[in-house]
């Protein structure tokens, strides 16, 4: 007996269903909308970004094992489109193994091991909303970058 590994079943009498749609990429009525959207948000006519702050504070106690793998930065205060882009911005800041050469392996970056990142360690905290004054970025507080030793020195 022959296996069939589609979870695709026929009933009665309707057209074989091969679990394919129609549609191909990008024609999709989700993908046309991002894809104008993407075209306002670039156009020249188009305001400024609205974008929402956020303070990330540390939450975790100082004795948490997890300090250890990221170091914390204090209090920081972000501009930046949600709470998820928040942490990628702080994290951003950090140095990256991929920036020294002190890198595990070819091509691995430490990005995503930022205490930033991690809802352990931090939190966000919206505290405004909808502003067309600020940029992308952090407003306050420092992040260090000398997180990362180098295995060479200069």
């Amino acid at each position: 007996m022959e296996s069939d590994m589609s979870n695709v079943s026929r009933t009665g009498k309707e057209e074989i269903n091969n679990a394919t749609s129609p549609t191909t990429f990008g024609k999709s009525v989700e993908s046309q909308a991002q894809i104008d959207d993407a075209a306002a948000q670039a156009s020249p006519d188009a305001g400024g970004e609205m974008l929402n702050i956020y303070r990330l504070e540390p939450i975790a106690a100082s004795d948490d094992p997890r300090w250890d793998n990221s170091p914390g930065h204090g209090i920081v205060v972000v501009a930046a489109r949600t709470a998820g882009d928040a942490r990628i911005v702080a994290a951003a800041r950090e140095l990256d193994f991929m920036e020294v050469d002190a890198a595990p392996a070819e091509d691995v970056t430490t990005v995503n091991a930022s205490a930033f990142r991690d809802d352990k360690l931090y939190t966000v905290i919206e505290i405004d909303r909808n502003r067309g004054d600020v940029t992308r970025g952090i407003l306050d507080g420092a992040v260090a970058v000398d997180t990362i030793r180098a295995v060479e020195s200069d």
